[in-house]
């Protein structure tokens, strides 16, 4: 509670016009309610609709980025044309220093690796994600970029511990949002769960191979032409049931997600790389 109030007391220090709160839950839109921006937009889906000045149903079986798209169109006015871009502008500030950390690495694929899923319920085996990377060393001389925020600190490190140092650049915890962005532009190709890594990476244009498990990808995948999904088809996958774990499914990595192996993922990377190479030569 002293962390929301916080929160809401900086946000009305700022005085925002406009806020906007793309989750469709009831503890963002009380925040939203006491940022004390003059007009505020969201979901009524999820609850605190009555605290909105503009509130949308949210579309379940839409997109994500189609909702929020729905919801910037509406906030602003029939009015107004809204440009979308999947392309995020990055300050160039942010892109000297990403240059500034990876300019040791040697010349070779920079393969990226965010193997924290935020949630016990959507973390594919931490042992896979290195498998997969020792195959990109051994393989294609890669090297490896380790992402995540602190709290990954234990995944990256059981991944870290299998790989050979020269080869291996750990970011974790080493830099800000809009810096690890600029990282994600700077590199080849981001293998990851269903994170936020993972939709920061196509919005810099930069190829993702995603585990997915029990997250719908009809709503949360990335649709770049580039992108590649890699899941099982299961008769309860995908349940979408993140917070609230199916009870066979809690305390230990869900079928969804233990029966995608590292062939599969190997294998989405190759047909990335070959098609980029493919082009290279073409061009």
């Amino acid at each position: 509670m002293l962390g929301f109030i916080a929160e809401a007391r900086r946000w009305r220090s700022r005085q925002y016009d406009l806020a906007i709160n793309f989750e469709p839950d009831i503890r963002s839109n009380l925040l939203l309610a006491a940022s004390g921006a003059r007009r505020v937009a969201g979901f009524a889906s999820g609850g605190g609709g009555v605290l909105l000045d503009l509130a949308l149903d949210y579309d379940s079986r839409a997109h994500t980025s189609d909702n929020a798209i729905a919801l910037v169109r509406a906030a602003l006015g029939t009015a107004r044309a809204v440009t979308v871009s999947s392309m995020l502008s990055l300050p160039e500030t942010a892109r000297a220093e990403a240059a500034r950390l990876l300019q040791a690495l040697p010349p070779a694929a920079r393969i990226g690796i965010h193997a924290g899923g935020g949630r016990e319920i959507k973390q594919w085996p931490e042992a896979r994600f290195a498998e997969v990377a020792a195959r990109m060393i051994a393989d294609r001389h890669a090297v490896i970029v380790l992402t995540g925020a602190p709290g990954d600190r234990p995944q990256v490190d059981l991944v870290k511990r299998q790989l050979p140092t020269e080869r291996v650049l750990d970011l974790c915890g080493r830099v800000d949002l809009v810096t690890l962005a600029a990282v994600l532009a700077e590199i080849d190709l981001l293998v990851t769960g269903d994170t936020g890594p993972m939709h920061l990476a196509h919005a810099v244009g930069t190829p993702v191979v995603a585990v997915f498990g029990p997250s719908d990808p009809a709503r949360y995948a990335p649709r770049g032409t580039r992108d590649r999904l890699v899941r099982i088809d299961l008769p309860c996958s995908p349940c979408n049931r993140i917070r609230l774990p199916p009870t066979r499914c809690a305390g230990h990595t869900p079928d969804c997600l233990a029966g995608v192996d590292v062939a599969q993922v190997v294998h989405a990377i190759d047909n990335v790389l070959c098609e980029r190479d493919q082009r290279d030569r073409r061009s």
